[in-house]
This record gives C-alpha cells, sequence and structure tokens, in this order.
C-alpha cells in the first residue's frame, strides 16, 4: 500500500512540476515594447514606421482567443500558483543606459551609410557590411570600426538584458527578438540579410 501512495505522489508532482514549468516563460510581447524603445532612443520616433490597425473581425478573434487563454490560465491557477510569470522587461539599468547611449552616439554616423547600402541589418541582430564599394576609400575603415563597435554593443546589449532580468538563458530570445524589430522599425530604403543569405531593400 506504502508503495503505491508513494508513486502516487511521485506522479502528482511530476505534475505539478510540469505545470510550473508552463508558467515559466519568455514574455515575447513585453520584449517586442522594450526593444522598440530602445530602438527609438537610438533611431528618433520618426524612423519608426505606424503600425497597421487591427480590422474589427481580428479583433473580435483575438479578443476570443484571450478570453479562452484567460480561462484555461484561470483553471491552471486553480491547482498552480503563476510561478515568475512576467509582465515587463527591465531596461533601467546602467548598464544597458550606457550601451543605448553608446549606440546612439554613432547612430548619425552609420544612417548615411544604411541609406547608401554600403551596409545592412542581419537576421541575428547585428550590421554587416553590405558593399564596401559604396563607401569611399578614405572612409573604409573608418565604417569598418563603427559597424565593429556597433556590433560589440549590441551583443553586450542582448546579454544584459537578459541578465538584468534574472534570466540569462533568455539572450537568445532577446537577440531574435531585436533581429526582428531593428528590421521592422528600418527605414525605407535600408537593405536587411534573411537567414538565407540574402539581402532585400525595404
Amino acid at each position: 500500500m506504502t508503495r503505491w501512495i508513494t508513486a502516487g505522489l511521485a506522479a502528482f508532482c511530476l505534475v505539478l512540476a510540469a505545470c510550473v514549468t508552463i508558467n515559466v516563460y519568455f514574455p515575447a510581447a513585453a520584449a517586442e515594447k522594450a526593444a522598440d524603445r530602445i530602438i527609438e532612443d537610438i533611431w528618433g520616433a520618426d524612423k519608426q514606421p505606424p503600425k497597421p490597425e487591427a480590422s474589427p473581425q481580428s479583433s473580435l478573434g483575438r479578443a476570443t482567443g484571450e478570453v479562452l487563454v484567460a480561462a484555461l490560465r484561470g483553471a491552471l491557477e486553480l491547482v498552480v500558483p503563476v510561478a515568475n510569470a512576467q509582465a515587463d522587461i527591465d531596461i533601467s539599468s546602467p548598464a544597458i543606459r550606457a550601451l543605448t547611449a553608446s549606440m546612439k552616439g554613432r547612430a548619425g554616423e552609420l544612417e548615411a551609410f544604411y541609406s547608401s547600402g554600403a551596409i545592412g541589418l542581419t537576421s541575428d541582430g547585428l550590421v554587416e557590411i553590405r558593399d564596401a564599394n559604396a563607401v569611399p576609400l578614405a572612409d573604409r575603415n573608418k565604417v569598418r570600426k563603427l559597424v565593429a563597435d556597433d556590433n560589440a554593443d549590441r551583443n553586450s546589449l542582448y546579454r544584459e538584458i537578459a541578465s538584468a532580468n534574472g534570466h540569462p538563458e533568455w539572450e537568445a530570445d532577446i537577440r531574435g527578438t531585436f533581429a526582428e524589430r531593428w528590421i521592422a522599425n528600418a527605414r525605407s530604403g535600408w537593405y536587411y540579410k534573411s537567414k538565407a543569405g540574402a539581402w532585400t531593400k525595404k
């Protein structure tokens, strides 16, 4: 009899652990908002494209989905409390502010090279020289340094945001979110590189 009780308790603990794991998640929507705030600070608010308004049908569908999700979440929380749920991404640490300021300081110099097609955005959240011939010979070392410095700051930024929020394991997710948002917020005429390696003009 004791053996059956022990086995039952073990199975119950496994179910509880699985439920808790479900509630520890990467807050993608909050990460997108945080990325947009940082990108707006670096590039300027006027460089963000307007977001399309949702149609009534899509709004209705989303509302229905939200009701269902809320109901399921409520039912689950009766069994297991939400573990480590986060509604926001903290981007206020001194290190994050310093990195943002550093990138903002060189954004004006990089802008001309984005516009000429000399450099572009990559699918892993970095900047790459796309066409060195679009840069005057005298400026090529300068561009290489600007790109290298910006990439160093970007790598540090993704790592710092993950660490500042207590989840170093989120670094890849933060990077992926920023990669998408850099491209989404880029100016018309700038280039971005797909995961397949093809350059596209926005």
